[in-house]
């Protein structure tokens, strides 16, 4: 009490016989040079009144005067209430609240209208990689995980987005590493476990991503869990499909008229548990026993176990036959009049109780759950694919999973792989027949060739190399490339290896041709596990590097549009022309609403030249149009007439021109135009936008 009595006297003294004071302190610095005041003057007084009456030293005579910063509560509170202080105050505050709100409704719309933004795995192509045949590292003759790191720089430079490597699980060797043996450790031909976490952090670094192949359907006979099963141990009895069968003087009567996809009984006679196993593919590859959970769940474990080592994503393998009908009933024959004992190929048989049975797809979509815990972090999406080769267009579209229920991010489109013969009008056939199925809002993909299939030039010739290529990275979707594709390598010659595989799944795994020193640069030991393609001296990445227009110069060139061009990667596509005739000439356009430019590709499958009227095809079409690019390099950047476009047997073009009445906006063509992520351009504020 006493203190506050203290603190208002002085303040009435202050202000009764000194100055106002407003609550500064002058300059102790200009205070030392003002001159001395005359006596008797009022600056005098005022210093005397200072001296004498006002000023109250608390610290005693020797302490230091210290100034105050800032004005005093008191003080303050006297102008704070004035209108010329007042209202600039609440003008400013009613102004940071208003553009709050403006900012949060502006940030509001634009998530609003904002289309949704394209994944990791849609933005560019994928390169898919057969780990033993891309570059050997430690002079064994064996590609491995240190040879794929070392040549990132050269994937990067493809422009490509995602790294697919095939199986590298330890395996013995059964159908191509298919019969894994531990799912969780890397065979030693390709490395370490500690190469492989290297080689994550390096694609990682890249800005690149990872998949790898993952076969859940069978394992190898000399796999842990087998070696229990078939000595009924304990959860372990019922891993694998087990069933009783005769087996009398080496002789096997199995259960049922079930094949093998390599011919001949899919059952196999155990001498140590006395009953037939269950085997899909090789009888060293025996089927895990799906129905049951304990199983489902063990595979889980792995998928978990592979996705806390970085990977990004899976492509599920011969998912189809994970489960078998129950009832064990015999499968029906495709000429019934054949003799039952002579049924022995995998093609006499209809598969109906063997594939694609009822749950398959409730695996597949357990195993997307699993990954999404993984897919909550921004950037790190973790992507499933699925195999579904041999399946009908209705069925492959099931694996996309239901409106509500997502499985697949897409199954893998091998349709263009199958096709081997140019000079048929099939093409524009697989093209449609993916777009017109696929279920709306979902997204495509394109192959041209991979470990199990013939390789492009081999089906359709060298001179379709560019063209193919042309075509998969401007349709709409992702473009998936089987390594060398992009430089037109050929099967090789067969060969016979010390190993049981498929004979004709060796043509397309030949070593990767880089240069055309020893081995194609492949490898500096004295052999390679695979023999050299004869042409590797001018069919290689060092020679094409410096061609200008090489197979690899023209990828490169692609696949930078592709990355580039929002008409490429987000636009519409209208496919121009009939399905069903003879056409040997794929034609389509890719549009984007808010662009005015249309790119418009004209391709030639045929085996001899063709002319095409383009002005007949598309209403409105200028006479003469921009060639944007071609796989012949004499065109770039020239002129054609689009009432006569002459192309060479596999020549592409990829046209430019300006359109205000764009393909998909015509009733005539609704049908045919198709787009998986819609969007809009703004050209004045250059963004994308949904309000189309």
């Amino acid at each position: 009490m006493a203190k506050d009595e203290d603190k208002t006297d002085s303040l009435q003294m202050s202000m009764k016989g000194c100055q106002t004071n407003n609550g500064f302190v002058q300059n102790e610095d200009i205070l030392e040079w003002e001159p001395e005041p005359d006596p008797g003057s009022p600056a005098d007084n005022l210093q005397t009144c200072a001296a004498d009456t006002c000023a109250v030293d608390i610290h005693g005579p020797e302490a230091p005067v210290k100034p105050f910063a800032g004005m005093p509560k008191e003080v303050l509170l006297q102008f704070s209430g004035q209108a010329r202080y007042r209202v600039p105050r609440e003008v400013f505050f009613w102004l940071t609240v208003a553009s709050v709100v403006v900012l949060v409704g502006i940030t509001i719309a634009i998530i609003a209208i904002s289309p949704k933004c394209l994944d990791w795995w849609q933005v560019g192509p994928m390169y898919q990689i057969y780990p033993r045949s891309f570059k050997d590292s430690d002079k064994d003759g064996n590609g491995d995980l240190k040879g794929i790191q070392d040549k990132l720089d050269y994937i990067r430079d493809l422009n490509i987005k995602t790294v697919w490597i095939t199986s590298f699980y330890k395996s013995s060797l059964k159908d191509f590493r298919h019969g894994v043996e531990d799912f969780q450790e890397i065979d030693p031909m390709f490395g370490t476990m500690e190469e492989f976490e290297n080689l994550v952090a390096a694609i990682h670094s890249e800005g690149l991503k990872l998949i790898i192949d993952f076969i859940p359907n069978h394992t190898s006979d000399k796999h842990t869990w087998f070696q229990l099963s078939r000595n009924w141990t304990e959860k372990y009895t019922d891993y694998y499909i087990w069933h009783n069968c005769t087996h009398i003087n080496g002789v096997t009567t199995p259960p049922n008229n079930w094949l093998s996809v390599y011919g001949d009984s899919s059952w196999h006679f155990d001498e140590v548990r006395k009953q037939c196993y269950f085997h899909q593919f090789m009888k060293e590859q025996p089927d895990l026993n799906f129905r049951n959970p304990v199983v489902q769940e063990e595979i889980k474990k792995i998928i978990q176990y592979w996705l806390e080592k970085g990977v990004d994503g899976f492509s599920f393998d011969a998912v189809k036959f994970l489960l078998e009908a129950r009832s064990l009933r015999n499968e029906i024959q495709v000429n019934k009049s054949q003799s039952s004992d002579t049924v022995t190929h995998y093609s006499e048989l209809y598969h109906d109780f063997t594939t694609t049975q009822v749950g398959m797809h409730d695996i597949l979509r357990s195993f997307r759950q699993t990954m999404d815990t993984y897919s909550t972090e921004p950037g790190r999406y973790r992507f499933m694919g699925a195999e579904a080769n041999g399946e009908s267009v209705d069925r492959t579209m099931m694996y996309y999973g239901l409106p509500f229920i997502q499985e697949a991010d897409f199954p893998f489109n091998s349709y263009l792989t199958e096709l081997d013969t140019p000079g048929n009008s099939l093409f524009n056939t697989v093209i449609m027949s993916w777009m017109e199925n696929m279920p709306e809002g979902k997204w495509p993909n394109w192959m041209t060739g991979g470990p199990d299939n013939s390789r492009l030039t081999s089906r359709l010739g060298k001179e379709y190399v560019n063209v193919m290529n042309m075509l998969i990275l401007t349709l709409p979707g992702t473009p998936i490339t089987y390594y060398g594709e992009e430089i037109g390598m050929e099967n090789i010659l067969a060969t016979s290896l010390d190993e049981i595989y498929d004979a004709n799944t060796l043509l397309s795994k030949s070593p990767m041709q880089w240069d055309n020193s020893s081995n194609a640069g492949f490898s500096e030991g004295n052999h390679t596990w695979l023999p050299i393609n004869s042409d590797y001296h001018t069919v290689n990445v060092d020679v094409q590097k410096t061609q200008y227009r090489s197979a690899l110069k023209l990828y490169q060139t692609l696949a930078s549009l592709h990355a580039n061009e929002l008409l490429l990667s987000r636009g519409w596509f209208c496919h121009v022309g009939s399905v069903g005739d003879d056409s040997q000439v794929v034609v389509y356009t890719r549009e984007l609403d808010g662009i005015d430019r249309v790119f418009t590709m004209v391709l030639n499958f045929g085996e001899s030249t063709s002319t095409v009227n383009l002005a007949e095809m598309i209403s409105g079409l200028p006479a003469a149009v921009s060639v944007r690019l071609s796989t012949n390099s004499a065109y770039n950047g020239g002129t054609v007439e689009t009432s006569a476009i002459v192309l060479d047997k596999g020549e592409g073009l990829i046209l430019e021109y300006k359109t205000e009445n764009p393909l998909h906006g015509q009733t005539a063509l609704r049908d045919k135009c198709f787009v998986s992520s819609r969007a809009c351009y703004s050209s004045g504020l250059h963004i994308l936008h949904s309000l189309c």
